[in-house]
């Protein structure tokens, strides 16, 4: 059925679940608080009537710069619900990059936890547009307003804003490996277009489910796991305020025994090598985890399995397209690859000429789907080369096989050639990764003494190992038969961490 023409999407996300008798249900938890179906309705018409109240009009924005409390979900979605447009900011982020996106979006308002106040409070004076700052879950400093106290005064009925489906409803800004970040603007229908063609035709993510995501809510593969996916059909949600680690993972993951896991490739390895962590530290009732963010090598995915006798359906998805178009499934998972495109998605394969590849061959992926960005704010030449009539380019290079399952080779600008063959970072790091002794492993080109790219590794040694010639020789000679003689890397480097964004995409571009 086609989406009526005027259309807020949070009509379908929080307004129908009173209706559907779960108003006492829990909708999302935190360590400190259950929010239920009837009180999120009640706090996301608060919340929209706030932003009315201090004349924060349509289409205007205001920035969430929020831990994953039960806090997000009213901010985000009442905001949405009075046609405000909320910011999802990056909780990991340096004053200055804060300072760019405030500016850059013309935030009319900020909503933000208190914890994270003093990274952003030498900015604060700086920004013309900047009116209304509301501080939540601690103190509050006399130039803010509580977040909590200024709710309360407001009516727990609202008026929907009658949006335009194809309105701006909300922006992430990408996390993008170089550079400042882009304003990435997407609109009212594909919160609910994700959540019905991955959260629920390829997850199956049902009512009765419980899920933790590790991806924090500001990151777009967090946005759908935590709240899209679970409100699209009345789930319970669980949020991790803290820093996603093995222990702080566990712990929840024991304490409320969600049937879904959502996670990115290095948390799952981190947790494979968790001294206290097994299959009885975590989750009883876990059905099925998800991967994304970064391919996940195969060896990790197998060994994940083996030990909690779960898959994890790895997949492909970004900022632009809101979340997966290509993944894993139940019943067809094949560790390595990135699976097969999501039914609503077409993807292609091209070479430098725009041209189709062939099975076999490396092109850079183009997806086609109704969730793309609408572009990037102000940023047009950007939004030109990325969206292309109804073509997205990803900037990952991609093989496919003739089984039609995707095989990650690289972010377009990390691959190159040696001997005149294309090199997927990738391909060599899964290799390395499968050593016993490697943790982590990074990629990059260097130029050796005669001018020839050769690789390079920067390698995260496991507990109990340490680096000597024996082990780098012992490297490079099983690089040579996982991935190809040539393909071996000529100098291996050992460091305590690999530069990553804070959504967990190593940063190649660091180290080369």
């Amino acid at each position: 059925m086609a989406t009526p023409r005027l259309y807020n999407a949070t009509t379908e996300m929080i307004d129908t679940h009173g209706s559907a008798g779960r108003g006492a249900k829990a909708a999302f938890i935190d360590p400190g608080e259950t929010l239920t179906y009837a009180t999120l309705a009640e706090r996301t018409n608060r919340v929209a009537n706030l932003m009315r109240t201090y004349g924060i009009a349509r289409e205007q924005r205001i920035a969430l710069l929020l831990l994953d409390t039960v806090d997000y979900p009213p901010a985000f979605w009442g905001a949405i619900k009075a046609g405000v447009v909320p910011v999802a900011l990056n909780t990991l982020l340096t004053t200055e990059q804060y300072a760019y996106i405030l500016e850059d979006s013309r935030a009319q308002a900020l909503i933000v936890s208190a914890p994270l106040i003093d990274t952003i409070k030498p900015v604060l004076g700086n920004l013309p547009f900047l009116k209304h700052i509301f501080v939540t879950g601690g103190d509050v400093p006399t130039f803010a307003l509580n977040f909590r106290d200024e709710l309360s005064h407001q009516s727990p009925d609202a008026e929907t804003a009658a949006t335009h489906s194809d309105e701006t409803a909300f922006w992430l800004y990408s996390s993008g490996s170089t550079g400042m970040p882009k304003g990435t603007r997407h609109v009212h229908t594909s919160l609910m277009d994700t959540a019905k063609l991955y959260g629920q035709g390829v997850l199956g993510i049902r009512e009765d489910d419980v899920i933790f995501s590790a991806a924090k809510i500001f990151f777009a593969y967090g946005l759908g796991n935590a709240m899209s996916f679970p409100l699209s059909v009345g789930a319970t949600t669980i949020l991790l305020p803290e820093r996603p680690t093995p222990e702080s993972v566990f712990r929840t993951l024991k304490q409320y025994q969600p049937t879904i896991f959502c996670g990115v490739p290095t948390l799952y390895a981190a947790m494979l090598n968790y001294p206290a962590g097994g299959p009885s530290s975590g989750s009883s009732k876990l059905r099925q985890c998800i991967s994304a963010g970064e391919a996940l090598p195969a060896e990790v995915g197998k060994a994940w399995t083996e030990k909690f006798g779960v898959d994890i359906l790895d997949g492909i998805g970004s900022t632009e397209m809101l979340h997966i178009f290509i993944s894993n499934r139940p019943g067809d998972v094949n560790y390595g690859t990135s699976g097969k495109p999501v039914p609503g998605y077409k993807v292609r394969l091209v070479d430098e000429q725009g041209s189709d590849v062939p099975d076999g061959e490396v092109g850079e992926l183009l997806v086609f789907g109704p969730t793309a960005a609408d572009g990037y704010w102000n940023q047009r030449s950007k939004s030109r080369t990325t969206f292309e009539g109804g073509w997205t380019r990803s900037g990952d290079k991609y093989i496919r096989d003739a089984a039609g399952n995707y095989t990650y080779q690289g972010r377009t600008d990390d691959m190159f050639k040696v001997s005149g063959i294309w090199v997927s970072p990738f391909e060599v790091e899964s290799a390395l990764i499968s050593h016993p002794a490697i943790l982590e492993a990074a990629v990059v080109p260097k130029e050796d003494s005669d001018g020839l790219i050769k690789p390079r590794a920067v390698i995260v040694l496991k507990p109990g190992h340490t680096s000597d010639e024996a082990l780098v020789a012992s490297l490079k000679e099983h690089v040579k038969t996982k991935a190809g003689p040539w393909k071996y890397p000529r100098w291996i480097d050992v460091t305590d961490s690999l530069p990553k964004t804070a959504t967990g995409k190593i940063q190649r571009y660091k180290l080369r």
